[in-house]
């Protein structure tokens, strides 16, 4: 039994063939150019994969946002989106009809956090939160085992937030402004500061903002879903690891008592799968894909 991944990123698409961690048979890695050159790349890999060796299920972790309603005409189509040349695009039929097995098709987001469900820091928990804080900000809610599902997927990273006092910067996000995302993102900051992140310590001022921006984007997930545990990962986060501890910190002084967190001192986590999260995702979707 073998189970085919696609995490589908906005500049770069990891195709996996795997059992779980411990038996990755295959990867490649292309780039995210045009829908019908890359998308045509991916049948290509799949295509010699299935030659080799069955495929019992596909999985495809994507960018967003996308059409999750399985009875929708555009079902597994990404929709709106700043991606060039994307908008409207058939991801999912087409990478199944290339592959002939069971598919199911999500965020990238809520893949990763259903990896980590399955394997890494979110083990033995139903309910759970992953955020990656990387170009953009991404929610992958998971509640009583399975993502959110309204007339879509959520969109958290979205969401407006208190200010982090004294600072009136409007935002970089080119739909809301100062939302999570256009505040705290590896691009708004790069677009707000002009630096490479990298360089600034972790005493820099510049966190302080981030740190509290955050929070409140975990309060909202605490306050309306009240997960047992929140991931938190990303380019942001790997390479600024500190702000784990101080964004729990704000959290936990933002509740004002008001709610208590589970394993408090370690409620937020750094996600155990690392960078894997995201190619595991696709292939823990996969798994749920199965007949």
């Amino acid at each position: 039994m073998s189970f085919a991944g696609v995490e589908l990123g906005g500049t770069k698409c990891v195709l996996t063939l795997a059992n779980g961690p411990d038996d990755v048979r295959a990867r490649e890695v292309i780039a995210t150019t045009s829908p019908d050159e890359t998308l045509g790349q991916i049948e290509a890999v799949l295509g010699g994969w299935k030659a080799k060796d069955s495929i019992d299920a596909l999985g495809i972790a994507t960018f967003g946002p996308i059409d999750v309603e399985e009875a929708s005409a555009t079902y597994g189509h990404v929709l709106s989106t700043p991606k060039a040349g994307w908008t409207n695009t058939d991801v999912a039929r087409r990478l199944q009809k290339a592959v002939g097995a069971p598919m199911s098709f999500d965020t990238d987001v809520n893949g990763a956090a259903l990896a980590e469900m399955r394997w890494g820091s979110g083990r033995r928990f139903a309910d759970f939160a992953y955020i990656t804080v990387g170009t953009g900000v991404g929610v992958g809610l998971i509640v009583a085992g399975k993502p959110t599902r309204g007339f879509g997927h959520c969109e958290l990273g979205h969401i407006r937030v208190p200010p982090f006092p004294g600072d009136d910067w409007p935002g970089s996000c080119p739909y809301h402004g100062d939302c999570v995302e256009g505040l705290a993102s590896g691009s708004a900051l790069r677009e707000r500061f002009g630096e490479d992140l990298e360089t600034l310590g972790a005493d820099d001022p510049v966190w302080n903002g981030v740190a509290w921006t955050l929070s409140q984007l975990c309060q909202a997930i605490v306050c309306a879903a009240a997960p047992q545990r929140i991931a938190l990962g990303g380019g942001v986060i790997e390479r600024q690891p500190h702000l784990i501890e101080r964004i729990e910190a704000d959290l936990i002084k933002s509740l004002n008592g008001f709610i208590r967190l589970p394993g408090e001192g370690s409620y937020i986590r750094a996600p155990e799968l690392g960078s894997e999260a995201g190619p595991l995702g696709a292939i823990a979707l996969a798994m749920q894909a199965r007949p």
